[in-house]
């Protein structure tokens, strides 16, 4: 049958030809109505696709629900690819009605960015969900009132800019990380606008623009010049002082409550947007408008049928809530009418439009009905269970004439489609998409898009199968992931964390009180200064160049770390005592150090074609931590060393990749990886992701879990023992098994705090030269304590793939009306709940309950002690969403990406560890949308001290890469345990555990280079570099007292001029020029590198002259030293036998650090050519 149903042509640019294979009639006229039945399937977008195309105006498609919206959004952009067709939604707010939450600022941004679109808006299309259209919003000229748009060139009056800024309700931060946030620095203004993708930053030359530049929020660092900038309003409600003032004025008319005791009230009065505010939009406004006030002249409507049912579902639950939230008298609520339009006035209004109704159903004969025939694909699922799983599929194709296109989810899922085509003798075609397959006449083809149904239509000879309808049962992985780059600040998290009055280590002082940074004169020049105090309020000022004798006091409870008395021993005394110990565990630990490094292991092959071309087929782009950690693993693997590397990366920021990496690079050079995980369902889910990874190379992956018959499980174990299998994914069943491996190579562990000691060690001794990887979000404080201490080595992944926001954590009593409002928030916004109760006994009596409670919800159960293939059914089920909430054991805490599921309830969440409540929260939160985690506890009386302290710790460290942040607290709150062996060191609590970790660093490297350890030696002082003149980062260059700390401390931390130059653009592109203190700090900082490699202890130097104090280890010839003084009597002379003390005119700062480089080059010993 060949494609000849009305074939039209539309014009849509002069390049691009659009064919279409539908006839759709007349459109419609204002105020009629047209019926289109027989739409099944992708059927529906494949009809409003093609109507919109045609359409010179603008098509708008009102879905039943949001989910349905998103879908739909999907199908369309599937059917117009390729074509100049913007596609716009106008999201909900993801909030109920009378929520005590706002929406997201990225909801609110994209908001505004369709709203300022609308009104000329041509050849595109909005879709919208109808409870979102019944919202009632701003009144058209706000949006347009407040947009002003700034030009390179232009004048700009920065106070003027700053009261526009506040007026269009965007907030003055210190660095801008979000949609509607601004920062001033100096010349340069950050703006991250709504509506914009990235934010901009403005430099000004005094009152001219002179550049713009988009920049990355994570790094901070600048990427391209732009010539112009747009702002939106940055909410959806003015907050300048008219519109606060009308908002109070109608309150007052609206409620009879005392004003003084509404939260409300009082927040507007002060200027403050308290959450849950948009919900009394109107009283900041005389009228507001609807989203069909914001239409332009040219419109059609598309609507689902069912709509009129989910309006007044819709307005029924608003007026439900109404009665129940309106008796609070602290927080008075809008009528309904006040905030939405009523069911009867939406529909006036979508009347007045040229509509067309969409079913699934046929339409009724009359006029403008018509009937396409366009159906849901027959069943053509694979039954693996068949001799030829592929039957079902091949008697549809031989009864069918016509031309199919297959569409994968991913390349990689299309290159296993197209193996398993091959067996029924389908070859198909490539094409990029839909009008490609529609112009092209191949029987069969296959393109790559996540769509979600396909259409099979017999009268036009076309049929469109997804993956889905082949493999139901499959579960797909759609990640998205864009590159966040570095922050270094996170290294430094230990310093920027310091609030007033947090204990601090001083390595010659003792214990302490952080009173904050202050400014003092000292010698003429000013300086800044951390101040600390200590027992009868003694201070201590440490000057900022001293920064690396402070370190924050880990360990235990911070309410119990010691206070020191200033000039006492009581200090040396703990400090030598803990060095005692120290001493020991660092011979140890270098005793394991080196029969691990004297072992010899495998080389891998450098196999850098191939390995480019694996990289390559990485769908996303690299955060650039997850970039560091995939080329340590590498290097570790090309060396012949045995690898043993921890990665710590936070649940889903792509540790999986480093793994595939890793694994790809041992397979190439023919050797077998071993992957371990904790449960049956994740060793499931790495089957298809390796699977998919892999799909374009000749490498065998398999699994052994109890998802195999005990039949599968021997043929699996004989392939691997004749080396057949390359990749090997399996459970800890592994661990008992007896198998010989033919060649095995690299050992991959996930998960890794799931597995017990006894388990890890078993690993260990498996084989001893085998390469090892662990892989963990959390890791267990000894393992953490090991690769601190460099007997493993750590990698940390801290970026977050971009459009991830972090999950709001709430702790709260376990209460009906809290668990109600979480599951009706999530699933009215089409999303899914996971509900974690931690007792099979009765979890099915919780599950009735849940239904009782929610009855609109759709409930199953999963734990661990169900079969198999039933637990597989359910997760894939809850995958599909075809129910929206899973009540569950703690089975999900290495389960499924599920991204649309974004709430999770944690019952009894008192009694989880630190990581696995982390773990359990990292399940939700996967997507860009909001993500919820309420953590239900019984009354605090009930709860012990250590248990409180938990929740405390985990709802502070609710901010993304926050796994590693827990993990040292965990180490905190536990102690680390014995180190090695079984001895626990309470010396931590004594000397606070960074100055501990520095101590054992102290020790393993002085018994490696065979010294003897000097107990009592005080540690590595530094050097000190006075040039008296003032060395800072000044307060008005820099207001922010942590970022100032975090830039000192990373100061002190370059090794090298490299550094030091990268630390300096760096500053320079985030906050402008750098005065001459901060151009000083630098100066001071390169004499420093300078005299550390000459073995000086102190570099002086003032107007007349200056002196140069020498260790005792200097490398320094003597000889240098006296030529110098006895060619220049004059100049130089030694003092003290370890002075060198010079005298000159250096008035300026230039001359005195020229004049001091000059000498210090003259001294350095020259490098032997060995």
């Amino acid at each position: 049958m060949t494609v000849s149903a009305s074939q039209t042509t539309l014009d849509l640019e002069p390049s691009v030809k659009s064919k279409t294979i539908l006839n759709l009639g007349a459109s419609a006229k204002p105020g009629d109505k047209n019926h289109w039945g027989e739409l099944q399937a992708a059927g529906r977008a494949l009809a409003i696709a093609e109507a919109a195309l045609k359409f010179d105006g603008l098509s708008i498609l009102i879905t039943e629900t949001a989910r349905e919206a998103s879908a739909q959004s999907r199908a369309l952009a599937f059917f117009s690819a390729e074509q100049y067709f913007p596609i716009l939604n106008f999201p909900d707010w993801e909030t109920l009605p009378y929520d005590i939450f706002s929406p997201h600022q990225d909801i609110v941004s994209a908001r505004l960015q369709t709203l300022s679109n609308l009104p000329n808006a041509q050849h595109a299309l909005l879709i919208v969900p109808l409870p979102t259209l019944m919202h009632r919003l701003a009144p058209t000229d706000f949006i347009a009132s407040r947009t002003f748009s700034y030009q390179v060139g232009e004048l700009l009056d920065r106070d003027e800019l700053q009261q526009q800024l506040s007026r269009a309700g965007y907030n003055r931060v210190e660095t801008v990380y979000e949609h509607g946030e601004y920062a001033f620095r100096g010349s340069l203004i950050d703006i991250y606008p709504m509506g914009a993708k990235q934010p901009f930053r403005i430099d000004l030359l005094d009152d001219e623009i002179e550049s713009l530049r988009l920049f990355d929020s994570e790094s901070q660092r600048t990427s391209e010049n732009v010539s112009e900038i747009e702002l939106l309003p940055a909410r959806e409600f003015p907050l300048d002082k008219q519109a606060c003032n009308q908002f109070l004025n109608n309150w007052h008319t609206h409620f009879d409550k005392d004003p003084a005791k509404c939260p409300v009230y009082r927040d507007i009065k002060d200027g403050i947007a308290p959450q849950g505010i948009e919900y009394y939009l109107s009283l900041f406004f005389d009228q507001t408008a609807t989203l069909f006030d914001y239409l332009p002249e040219k419109v059609q409507l598309f609507s689902h049928v069912g709509i009129e049912d989910a309006s007044l579902a819709f307005w029924q639950d608003t007026n439900a809530r109404y009665a129940e939230y309106g008796v609070d008298p602290t927080r008075p609520i809008l009528s309904p009418r006040e905030l939405f339009l009523g069911v009867e006035e939406v529909f006036e209004q979508i009347k007045k439009l040229p509509r067309t109704e969409i079913d699934r159903q046929p339409a009724k004969a009359g006029a403008g009905s018509i009937n396409f025939n366009l159906r849901a694909v027959p069943d053509v699922a694979v039954n693996s269970k068949l001799s030829n799983p592929l039957s079902s599929l091949q008697e549809f194709i031989q009864g069918f004439d016509g031309r199919v296109l297959f569409c994968a989810e991913s390349a990689g899922r299309r290159e296993v489609l197209a193996g398993f085509l091959k067996k029924i003798d389908i070859v198909a075609t490539e094409v990029d998409n839909w009008q490609g397959f529609i112009n092209s006449s191949n029987r069969f083809s296959v393109t790559t898009y996540p769509i979600d149904q396909g259409l099979y239509s017999p009268d036009q000879g076309i049929c469109l199968i997804t993956e889905g309808e082949l493999f139901g049962q499959q579960v797909m992985q759609r990640r998205r992931r864009s590159k966040a780059s570095e922050s270094p600040d996170h290294i430094f998290k230990s310093l920027a964390e310091l609030q007033h009055g947090a204990p601090v280590v001083h390595t010659d002082h003792g214990v302490g009180r952080f009173q904050g940074l202050v400014t003092l004169e000292v010698d003429k020049s000013v300086q800044e200064f951390l101040m600390l105090v200590y027992a009868n309020d003694a201070k201590l000022y440490v000057p900022v160049s001293s920064l690396h004798l402070i370190s924050r006091f880990g360990g235990g409870d911070q309410s119990m770390a010691p206070l020191h008395k200033l000039g006492t021993d009581k200090w040396t005394k703990a400090k030598e005592k803990a060095a005692k110990q120290i001493r020991d565990t660092a011979a140890e630990l270098l005793d394991i150090y080196a029969r691990r490094a004297a072992r010899k292991g495998f080389a891998c092959d450098n196999n850098e074609e191939d390995y480019r071309k694996f990289s390559g087929e990485f769908p996303f782009e690299e955060t650039a931590d997850q970039l560091e950690a995939i080329d340590a693993v590498r290097r570790d693997l090309l060396s012949p060393q045995p690898m043993d590397r921890l990665v710590c990366g936070d649940v889903g920021f792509g540790k999986t990749e480093v793994a595939m990496r890793a694994a790809f690079t041992a397979v190439s050079s023919s050797k077998q990886v071993v992957i371990l995980v904790p449960t049956t369902l994740l060793a499931h889910q790495h089957l298809q992701n390796f699977r998919d990874r892999f799909a374009n190379w000749p490498i065998k992956v398999e699994e052994l879990s109890r998802f195999r018959t005990a039949q599968e499980q021997e043929q699996v174990i004989a392939d691997t023992e004749n080396g057949k299998v390359d990749i090997l994914i399996s459970t800890h069943k592994l661990l008992h098994a007896k198998i010989d491996f033919e060649r095995l190579g690299l050992l991959i562990i996930d998960e890794e705090h799931r597995f017990g000691v006894r388990q890890k060690d078993k690993i260990k001794s498996m084989r001893s030269s085998v390469d090892i990887l662990t892989m963990t979000a959390t890791p267990i404080p000894r393992t953490l304590n090991l690769s601190m201490h460099a007997v493993r080595d750590l990698s940390i992944i801290a970026t977050p793939p971009a459009r991830r926001l972090s999950v709001k954590t709430f702790i709260r009593q376990r209460e009906d009306r809290i668990t109600r409002e979480a599951i009706l928030r999530e699933i009215l916004r089409g999303g899914q709940v996971y509900f974690l109760h931690n007792d099979v006994k009765n979890i099915q009596r919780t599950a009735d309950e849940l239904a009782a409670l929610v009855p609109e919800a759709r409930i199953n159960i999963a734990h661990g002690q169900m079969r198999e293939r039933q637990l597989e059914q359910v997760m894939s089920d809850f995958y599909h969403q075809r129910f929206n909430v899973l009540v569950c054991t703690t089975i999900i805490e290495t389960g499924i990406d599920i991204p649309s599921a974004n709430t999770i309830l944690i019952e009894r969440a008192d009694k989880f560890g630190l990581a696995q409540l982390h773990q359990l929260r990292g399940r939700v939160g996967r997507s860009h949308h909001q993500a919820y985690a309420y953590l239900l506890t019984p009354p605090p009386k009930t709860m012990t001290s250590d248990a409180q302290k938990r929740l405390e710790a985990i709802s502070a460290a609710d901010h993304l890469g926050s796994g590693f942040t827990l993990a040292t607290n965990d180490l905190e709150i536990r102690g680390a345990g014995e180190l090695l062996g079984e001895e626990q060191s309470g010396h931590i609590q004594a000397i606070g555990f960074t100055l501990y970790l520095e101590m054992l660093e102290r020790a393993v490297n002085a018994i490696k280079n065979g010294k003897q350890t000097e107990l009592g030696s005080p540690l590595d002082q530094g050097i000190e570099v006075n040039l008296h003149l003032p060395a800072l980062i000044p307060d008005d260059y820099l207001p922010d007292v942590n970022m100032r700390l975090t830039l000192y401390k990373r100061l002190a931390n370059c090794q090298t001029e490299r550094d030091l130059y990268e630390l300096q653009v760096e500053m320079i592109d985030r906050f402008g020029l750098l005065p001459e203190p901060a151009k000083t700090l630098f100066e001071l900082a390169k004499l420093r590198q300078m005299g550390e490699r000459l073995g000086l202890i102190k570099i002086e130097a003032g107007p007349n002259g200056g002196r140069l104090k020498f260790s005792a280890s200097t490398p320094v010839e003597p000889m240098t030293i006296i030529e110098m003084v006895q060619k220049r009597l004059g100049t130089f002379r030694l003092q003290n036998n370890d002075q060198l003390s010079f005298t000159t005119e250096m008035e300026t700062a230039e001359e005195r650090v020229d004049k001091l480089t000059y000498i210090l080059e003259q001294l350095m010993p020259e490098e032997s050519d060995s």
